[in-house]
């Protein structure tokens, strides 16, 4: 079965990363792919290469519209007739409605929205836009709408998209990657100067004001006054010294000598073993967040503010808080430091578990797998 990947990008986002492990672990035999990115392609270019996967891209402008992008869109669909085009994000979404038609052997469509917040506050307008478009050109265009979150799918369906469409299909997580180890967390915590008793707490993300570090910020400063003895680290873009937004927060929060900025790191699996929880602190925009995931499949409990599908996500396993409360963000990280080391034992393997019942890379693929060949048998 041919089937055609249409995706705004390739950068680090949470799609692409789907994206990515999908073609990683669908067995190629039986599903061949080709990735067709309407920008330039990022980082996640190399990656996806590697795997042996054929990648174009259409040479667009981000938020510029192209009829020649379309053309060439629709030239590369042809030669590679595919059994299944899916598209990723709005654009992308967009584009592959238009193009289908003109394709010739009439494949199937599936859209995925990974977006749940078109708040104007936080999202441009050419996305809204696109978005609302989309809504209409759903009752034309698609066979199938996948999203990564309830939320997502609550969002769009609010939004006028055709509601029988919806699919939640969330992501899954590689639990031979991520998963407990002992080792790392003690190297890790050396390398840091962490004392191997000492609670660390980690937030792993870009820095973004989706993320509210101010709110994090706030809350280990809390935390950190109740337990002069924590210590805490944060990863990812824009997470370092440099940045001097985020070094005037920590000294306004009295915690410049507690916090170690990592930047981006490749090696988030010895990351998150090292911690004992990890925070998300997100105060908008949230969909499915893939660092939740990871750090539970590692056996770390999360505490995280109730945006997106993070609480669904953690379940029983960790702690679930409003967002933008850094007090009440404080008392459930505080209460979960206070449980004695079986209860947090016991609550890390809780963690792992949940993963590995509802998220696991195997069973997401799978339903991916059955999603594709249900459409091409006409049962879906």
């Amino acid at each position: 079965m041919r089937i055609a990947h249409v995706i705004t990008g390739l950068e680090m986002g949470g799609a692409e990363q789907m994206l990515y492990k999908l073609l990683a672990t669908l067995d190629r035999a039986a599903f061949e792919p080709l990735v067709i990115s309407l920008i330039e392609p990022g980082p996640m270019r190399a990656p996806i290469a590697a795997l042996g996967v054929r990648i174009e891209t259409l040479g667009m402008r981000r938020g510029l519209p192209s009829p020649g992008a379309l053309l060439r869109l629709v030239g590369l669909l042809r030669a590679f007739r595919p059994d299944l085009i899916q598209t990723w994000m709005y654009h992308a979404d967009l584009l592959g409605a238009l193009a289908r038609p003109l394709v010739g052997t009439r494949p199937g469509l599936i859209w995925n929205i990974r977006q749940s917040d078109l708040d104007p506050r936080h999202t441009r307008l050419g996305p809204r836009l696109v978005a609302r478009l989309n809504g209409l050109v759903s009752y034309l265009a698609p066979d199938r709408i996948i999203c990564c979150s309830q939320r997502a799918a609550a969002v769009h369906r609010a939004l006028g998209y055709r509601a029988r469409l919806f699919e939640v299909i969330p992501n899954g997580f590689d639990l031979e990657r991520f998963h407990p180890d002992d080792a790392a967390r003690a190297q890790l915590r050396a390398e840091l100067g962490v004392p191997a008793a000492a609670p660390l707490l980690g937030l792993a993300g870009r820095f973004d004001p989706q993320k509210d570090l101010p709110t994090f910020l706030q809350a280990a400063a809390l935390v950190r006054a109740a337990r002069p003895e924590s210590r805490f680290l944060l990863s990812g873009p824009g997470m370092e010294r440099a940045n001097p937004q985020l070094a005037g927060w920590m000294a306004d929060a009295g915690l410049a000598g507690a916090i170690d900025l990592l930047g981006p790191r490749t090696d988030m699996p010895r990351v998150f073993a090292a911690l004992d929880l990890l925070v998300l602190s997100s105060a908008y925009g949230e969909g499915f967040p893939n660092v939740v995931g990871e750090a539970m499949a590692c056996g770390v409990p999360c505490a995280v503010t109730d945006v997106g599908d993070s609480g669904l996500i953690v379940g029983e396993t960790g702690a679930i808080v409003a967002p933008r409360d850094p007090t009440a963000l404080a008392a459930a990280i505080l209460r979960l430091l206070a449980e004695d080391p079986p209860g947090r034992a016991r609550r890390g393997v809780a963690a792992r578990e949940r993963i590995a019942a509802h998220y696991s890379l195997a069973r997401i693929v799978a339903r991916y797998a059955d999603l594709y060949q249900s459409m091409q048998r006409g049962t879906h």
